[in-house]
């Protein structure tokens, strides 16, 4: 590479070099049109300079505007999209929003307007188009460098947050089945064995309450049922009531896990409001997720909670000076995954991931101890983030710095053990409190396969030969398949995220290579929630909500588009996710939306997914140095008080 002093060097021996006249075209001496004036200009070539230097930051201003005009339209269109939302659910009772029974008066407060059908189904509708507009185009400005407060944006969206637990919950009918549940726990009743059809034969008003799902036992964790019974205490025979509680309780946790996501990015004020606008303010996961009072938001914040900790283990931006550290830093992670797993078993695919990214740990340490670099010559430093034969550690020590007797393997093999003690203490104490059969309605409701979902088809199709119950198996098999494929796809397009071992590996700030950076271990996270979201058979647009609260602290990727179209396709197609007969008119909702389009674009995700990671494809996720700032997810973390 030339470097600048050589660039120099050579203009000015160019400008001493004397001058040809060179004819052109015209025969024109243009050389010796230059000697003529040598230190003057045409009026016409000075005013063609200046115009030539005034266009380009016209130019540059003009991108600035037309993007913050994109910005301030996308947040004008998720507030038309937060405004419908709220105004379908304060209207009352529809075709979208269930009646809650209970004493006049008591929260959740509604008005009985008894809205037309095609109204509430058109206002929901228009508000997931306008959310779904607002979002890409904020998405699409933030990443262009337009800035907004992010505290501004996370405090208006926990404001929404908290405005729609003030009024009934629509677009499913789940939160009756919540009351139910925490109704059977206070009445003496097993709700992973009883029904609340079976509740509701003994009179009961809060299961006389639930519309769907009357005839199936609660398929939710332990700690679930325990909110849920909470709520059950303090609401009595109120369904409106309990109903209310149990939304209070999402709505807390789906606020502090924006508080954990703003803090985790502090110091980096385009992540902070890449956060807010995924998480906070997201206008479709405010209707589907929040506005439906689901339980997801429970299980999600012990997962975004145990990334934090996960973090801990690495104080001021370097390595802990303790192996115990490392340790019980794996176990409160893995601690806080079994009580999502208490709330929703599927929060297990959170510590997989970790999992994972400790075996990418394993495998960086392995390849460093194998390839060390050598010292850069006397006068030449190594070449940025590169260890030299200088920095590894000496004969006898691992490359954590840790005894060598104990190999490569020590640190993985801590934070391994680490999070499979914290996971076993909860959620073994999850499955104690109601025994082993708690986990049998979970099971049984992950066989199910989603009328939105493209294995609909494929099960169809394959029972006309095999039968129905080869045919289902069949698909999970083949789901599962697909599930490690993607996953392999997404771990490779994450690969630069991960400094690579040997030459080029990554240095902390003590000079030694890391071994699993925080950066790491979130997208390996995402890459296997994601991979579970697009392969499983059974879908609901809440589940989503796993998705964005991981992506939210990833760079900007191609990786959002997808998740934006699978999650507005799902929403599209279950409005509402009720098994009500619809009425003439709306028929096409269920047999032309949910049967026929949304399986299609969700296919369409999935194939659109493949050929962007195709390994002949460059990765999508670009290295952290070039301009995402994401490496600052450690030493932000860092800051937190130990």
């Amino acid at each position: 590479m030339t470097s600048q002093g050589a660039g120099a060097g050579d203009r000015g021996a160019q400008r001493a070099a004397p001058q040809r006249a060179v004819p052109d075209r015209a025969g024109t001496d243009r050389a010796g049109t230059d000697h003529a004036a040598p230190n003057r200009a045409s009026p016409e070539s000075a005013g063609t300079d200046r115009a030539g230097a005034d266009r380009a930051p016209d130019r540059a201003g003009t991108d600035h505007a037309a993007r913050d005009r994109k910005g301030r339209l996308g947040l004008t269109l998720s507030a038309v999209s937060v405004a419908l939302t709220f105004a379908v659910a304060v209207a009352g009772p529809s075709v979208m929003e269930p009646a809650l029974p209970g004493r006049a008066g008591q929260p959740p407060w509604a008005f009985a307007a008894s809205p037309s059908p095609y109204l509430v189904v058109a206002m929901a509708a228009l508000a997931l188009a306008a959310g779904t507009a607002g979002l890409a185009l904020t998405m699409n400005a933030a990443r262009r460098g337009w800035s907004v407060s992010p505290w501004l944006i996370l405090l208006a969206g926990v404001i929404v947050a908290v405005a729609l637990a003030l009024v009934p919950p629509f677009g499913s009918s789940d939160h009756l089945s919540y009351a139910a549940y925490g109704r059977m726990v206070i009445t003496g009743h097993d709700p992973y064995t009883t029904t609340p059809a079976a509740l509701a034969r003994l009179g009961d008003p809060v299961a006389r309450a639930v519309q769907d799902w009357r005839n199936s036992p609660s398929d939710y964790g332990s700690l679930a049922t325990a909110g849920q019974a909470l709520a059950s205490l303090i609401g009595g025979t109120s369904a409106r009531l309990t109903v209310f509680v149990l939304s209070l309780l999402n709505v807390i946790a789906f606020a502090v896990t924006g508080l954990l996501l703003h803090l985790l990015a502090r110091g980096d004020r385009a992540r902070q409001l890449r956060a807010a606008l995924l998480w906070t303010a997201n206008p479709l996961l405010l209707q589907v997720l929040v506005a439906g009072a689901h339980v997801d938001s429970q299980a999600i914040v012990f997962v975004v909670g145990a990334l934090v900790v996960f973090a801990l283990r690495n104080p001021n931006g370097s390595r802990p000076a303790s192996p115990v550290r490392q340790a019980l830093a794996a176990a409160g992670a893995g601690a806080l995954i079994g009580l999502g797993f208490a709330v929703k078993p599927t929060m297990v695919l959170a510590g997989a991931g970790l999992a994972i990214a400790c075996v990418i740990g394993w495998r960086r340490q392995w390849l460093a101890g194998r390839s060390p670099v050598a010292a850069p010559a006397a006068g030449h430093a190594a070449p940025a983030g590169q260890v030299s034969a200088s920095r590894l550690p000496a004969s006898g020590a691992s490359a954590s710095g840790l005894p060598g007797r104990l190999g490569p393997w020590r640190e993985p093999a801590l934070l391994l053990g680490g999070l499979a003690a914290g996971f076993a203490l909860t959620a073994g104490a999850s499955i104690a409190a109601w025994g082993i059969s708690s986990l049998r309605p979970g099971l049984r409701a992950g066989s199910f396969v989603s009328i939105g979902s493209p294995w609909r088809g494929v099960r169809a199709a394959l029972s006309l030969v095999t039968g129905e119950s080869a045919a289902e198996d069949i698909a999970k098999t083949a789901a599962i398949i697909l599930a490690v494929a993607l996953l392999v796809l997404l771990l490779r397009s994450i690969r630069e995220l991960e400094p690579a071992a040997g030459p080029g590996a990554a240095l902390d700030p003590a000079g030694r290579a890391d071994v699993l950076p925080d950066s790491l271990a979130w997208a390996a996270v995402f890459a296997v929630a994601f991979a579970w979201l697009l392969a499983w058979p059974y879908v609901l647009p809440w589940y989503d909500g796993l998705g964005w609260a991981l992506i939210a602290l990833l760079p900007w990727s191609r990786l959002d588009w997808l998740l934006l179209a699978r999650t507005s396709a799902l929403a599209f197609g279950y409005l509402p996710a009720r098994t009500i007969i619809m009425p003439a008119g709306l028929g096409w909702l269920r047999t032309v939306i949910r049967m026929g389009v949304t399986p299609v674009a969700l296919l369409a995700v999935i194939v659109a997914l493949v050929v962007l990671l195709w390994p002949s494809r460059p990765a999508m996720l670009k290295p952290l140095a070039e301009g995402d700032h994401a490496d600052g997810l450690r030493s932000q973390i860092s800051r937190l008080p130990s």
